[in-house]
């Protein structure tokens, strides 16, 4: 599915862990604000400049699902500069600020990302239906260079939600719906845990 996969960081030593277990890291500036502004500055170098379609997963979305990577390079290879994707969510969570919600047009493309629960079932109906965001975004080489030049729009710093930037400033992002929940980031310290605990059942499943 990729031609090369790095891991981008500013920290020296998760770069070392990275190489020793085989793999290749890019060492970034403390500048970047965003993952989005992270890769914009790997894919500046010029050793990436045969490549048109760049994936950003995110580091706090460890589980993320091979569906959603998928989905959201399905998105650009359609069409949208930017794709991303979303899973179902118990309408029941979607207050928890922690999981992103996403409001998708018929046409598959965000309307609007949030932390509050969104769409509001004002009437009680209980057959809202919510898609929560992951944390994975495909994009066009113009497309990433574009989001990194534009003004921070103040949605984004009330909703600490990088992608409301080019969302807001008329940047299309398509979004791939899955049916399945999406797993879960890493937000807080019980997330942490979680994860980890998922971890280290895999690696004894699979270690010999």
């Amino acid at each position: 599915m990729c031609d090369r996969v790095v891991v981008a960081t500013d920290a020296r030593e998760i770069a070392a862990v990275v190489e020793r277990a085989g793999y290749e890291a890019v060492l970034t500036s403390q500048t970047p604000q965003s993952g989005t502004e992270r890769s914009a500055e790997v894919v500046a170098n010029k050793s990436f400049d045969d490549f048109d379609l760049m994936l950003n997963i995110q580091g706090d979305e460890p589980l993320v699902a091979l569906e959603a990577l998928r989905g959201a390079l399905a998105c650009v290879r359609r069409g949208d500069p930017i794709g991303t994707a979303a899973g179902s969510l118990d309408p029941r969570l979607a207050a928890d600020p922690n999981r992103v919600k996403v409001v998708v047009s018929p046409a598959g493309r965000a309307v609007y990302f949030s932390r509050a629960p969104i769409p509001f079932d004002r009437d009680g109906t209980g057959d809202v239906t919510c898609h929560q965001h992951v944390g994975v975004y495909a994009y066009t080489r113009d497309a990433l260079a574009r989001w990194v030049r534009l003004p921070v729009v103040p949605e984004e710093r009330w909703e600490r939600l990088e992608q409301l930037r080019p969302l807001l400033h008329g940047i299309p992002i398509g979004v791939a719906l899955f049916a399945a929940p999406a797993a879960p980031g890493v937000d807080t310290l019980e997330d942490l845990q979680s994860v980890e605990a998922v971890l280290a059942r895999h690696l004894r499943e699979v270690s010999p």
